[in-house]
């Protein structure tokens, strides 16, 4: 007669399969999380010694439900609006769709720029980027059609070193430049936003680096 395996040890085998999957997963993950780590520790700042620049290309995030700017918009406004000013470029690009309501991010940030100085003459809006990918990309095509070559990217601290990621394999020069807060965060704030973007760090090296690609 054929022998037969008693259920119990079958039910730990299968377990042990489980478990060993279950295991390989959590090891892939941390190792992904640790790649994305790494990677914006060793993000570049810059890619070019210049200090002026053709335009400040500063990167979108939603306005609040009511089409007025948040902080985190306002603040890289204020910041592209003391560049401008200090001379560093001539053009500022306000880049960024409506993605969590109907007010497009490259708009409100305009009205924010103009409220605070910034003739029109000297505003290119790009207003179909629903995503930081999309931004870089948008903003050098608008450069290429002006004949533009460098720029300062104006975003978040906790931010940039995704963006610089991406801008570092675009066609131009540039340097990063970080908005200061307007006011204090809480170090819990501060870290939530650090870990939401240790996620699409990993994310974009592992997903979407590869699979949305554009062309400047």
């Amino acid at each position: 007669m054929p022998r037969t395996v008693p259920r119990k040890k079958l039910r730990r085998k299968h377990l042990t399969w489980k478990g060993r999957l279950i295991w390989a997963a959590i090891a892939a993950a941390v190792a992904i999380l640790a790649w994305a780590a790494i990677a914006r520790s060793l993000a570049p700042a810059s890619n070019t010694a210049l200090t002026r620049f053709d335009a400040i290309i500063v990167l979108g995030s939603p306005a609040d439900s009511d089409g007025n700017p948040t902080p985190t918009q306002l603040a890289r406004v204020t910041e592209a609006v003391h560049e401008y000013q200090r001379g560093v470029a001539p053009h500022l690009i306000l880049t960024g769709t409506a993605t969590r309501n109907r007010f497009i991010e490259a708009e409100v940030m305009a009205r924010s720029a103009q409220a605070q100085g910034i003739p029109a003459s000297a505003i290119a809006l790009e207003t179909k980027a629903d995503d930081t990918i999309q931004n870089a990309c948008y903003s050098v095509r608008i450069m290429k059609a002006h004949g533009w070559h460098s720029a300062e990217v104006i975003s978040s601290p906790w931010h940039l070193p995704r963006a610089a990621l991406i801008f570092n394999l675009l066609p131009l020069e540039y340097r990063t430049h970080a908005a200061t807060p307007l006011a204090p965060e809480s170090p819990a704030y501060d870290t939530s936003l650090q870990a939401v973007e240790l996620l699409k760090t990993a994310r974009y090296l592992t997903w979407a680096r590869w699979t949305e690609h554009c062309e400047p």
